[in-house]
């Protein structure tokens, strides 16, 4: 793996766990609106996370710069056309494979489809509304260069499609920490590995990744969650409940 990779890596290991400590100081503090309450725990929450992943993807960004351009496995770049047919059809794509994962989940494994993650985000973004550029747009960015350019690309070198997909995206739902929707977190790393490797191009996966995070966050917050709530079997099979 080129050095560069491994800086990446580690400036996002560095990220995830400084909210361990960055977190706590801000709410004990008072950093995050006066008096220590669970209210401002939350905003504290919102706002580390807002400056701690802007930082991370501007490093990141800086670093991959640096590195060799290579495409996936050498192999040519689709065009810009088929690029683009492949970003829109991709949101699609992955919006099937996570509702046919929570339908399996709830039907087959008895997993209940909502997630404590995706609450504790909602929280978060009722909180502070800036939160939800974190969750639909820098951290996809930031997961696509991680789970799919850096690790899928280089264990899809040395190995295959199904090895390559199935531990990128194991490690991808290790990461949000909500094993119990592994499935999930699954099925989608296979689908956005599938477009990067269909097109070879890393941009197709985030768009997609993008786009499907902010339909799921606009059609659970306000009067779109209101009408998920009293429609949620057959909402399942189109959002999956669940941000990745």
């Amino acid at each position: 793996m080129r050095k560069q990779y491994w800086y990446i890596i580690l400036t996002y290991v560095i990220m995830q766990l400084s909210a361990l400590i960055g977190i706590p100081l801000m709410y004990r503090f008072g950093y995050a609106g006066g008096q220590p309450t669970n209210a401002n725990l939350t905003m504290a929450q919102g706002i580390y996370s807002v400056v701690s992943f802007f930082i991370c993807l501007i490093i990141v960004l800086l670093i991959l710069r640096t590195a060799p351009k290579q495409t996936l496995r050498n192999g040519k770049k689709a065009s810009a056309g088929m690029s683009i047919l492949w970003a829109v059809a991709g949101i699609w794509l992955a919006l099937f494979s996570q509702g046919i994962a929570g339908m399996i989940e709830q039907y087959v494994f008895h997993v209940n489809s909502g997630s404590e993650n995706t609450k504790a985000i909602l929280n978060i973004i009722k909180a502070m509304p800036l939160m939800i550029i974190v969750s639909s747009i820098v951290g996809p960015i930031l997961e696509e260069i991680i789970f799919r350019k850096i690790i899928f690309g280089v264990l899809y070198e040395k190995t295959n499609f199904f090895i390559a997909g199935l531990i990128s995206s194991v490690i991808f739902g290790i990461v949000h920490q909500d094993l119990t929707h592994l499935l999930l977190y699954t099925a989608m790393g296979f689908t956005f590995a599938f477009l990067y490797v269909q097109t070879k191009r890393i941009i197709v996966p985030i768009f997609a990744h993008v786009m499907m995070n902010t339909i799921v966050v606009v059609m659970q917050l306000g009067p779109a969650q209101k009408y998920i709530e009293q429609h949620s079997e057959q909402m399942q099979l189109i959002i999956g409940g669940l941000f990745v």
